[in-house]
């Protein structure tokens, strides 16, 4: 798709908020707009937010608007919708993973199926692009960031979540899990690209921004 004078609709967590960079300026999402002319990038990413809704609520509220429920918020006229999260799922989220089958935003899969859907539902005639996750330091420690006493699973085992309800509803997906060449796990890359080995630095930033709008460009 043609990007020049486009509307795009961001919706995400932190790092689509701009966690890490060090500016507004130099968030991912108004990067994308400048580099790639948008009209305008619409940020609806809220630090610590979701996808599932969760079972205990969280001490600050506005880490409860689970994805799902700011669709309505968005603006209707977007040319593109891209939808980037599931790393607090899994890093700190309290709803289990759930089944295939589930179709409720308390449980992961369950709201993966009701994110798309609602998606699809208000954006029906526009591109609506699943970015996966970027990867993180502590990605392979089932306990998230530490806080949780239980077990949902790696940070790959709710990529491959994603994928698959995406897959489902024949959503493109830009894979940066697969294909973003960030793995903070290397030295090199940590310290170029990233702020605390979760979040990108301006650097990381500029780079996914790169990642999506060329991704974009493709549909």
């Amino acid at each position: 798709m043609e990007l020049k004078g486009k509307i795009v609709n961001f919706l995400g967590d932190s790092i689509t908020a701009g966690a890490g960079a060090t500016c507004n300026e130099n968030c991912f999402c108004s990067v994308l707009e400048k580099e790639f002319e948008l009209k305008s990038a619409n940020n609806y990413g809220i630090g610590g937010t979701r996808i599932a809704r969760q079972i205990v609520a969280s001490k600050i509220s506005k880490m409860d608007k689970y994805f799902a429920s700011r669709i309505e918020e968005m603006d209707e006229n977007a040319d593109a919708v891209v939808v980037f999260g599931g790393t607090n799922d899994f890093g700190h989220g309290d709803a289990p993973i759930g089944s295939f089958d589930d179709r409720t935003p308390d449980t992961f899969y369950g709201a993966c199926h009701d994110l798309f859907t609602r998606l699809i539902e208000k954006f029906s005639d526009v591109p609506i692009v699943v970015v996966t996750p970027l990867h993180r330091t502590n990605e392979d420690n089932p306990r998230g960031d530490g806080d949780k006493a239980y077990n949902y699973g790696v940070l790959k085992d709710y990529v491959d979540i994603i994928l698959e309800v995406a897959r489902y509803y024949s959503l493109p997906v830009c894979d940066l899990f697969a294909h973003s060449g960030l793995q903070p796990k290397i030295p090199v890359i940590n310290e170029k690209y990233y702020k605390d080995g979760l979040h990108p630095n301006d650097r990381g930033h500029a780079y996914v921004a790169d990642k999506i709008g060329k991704f974009l460009l493709t549909l």
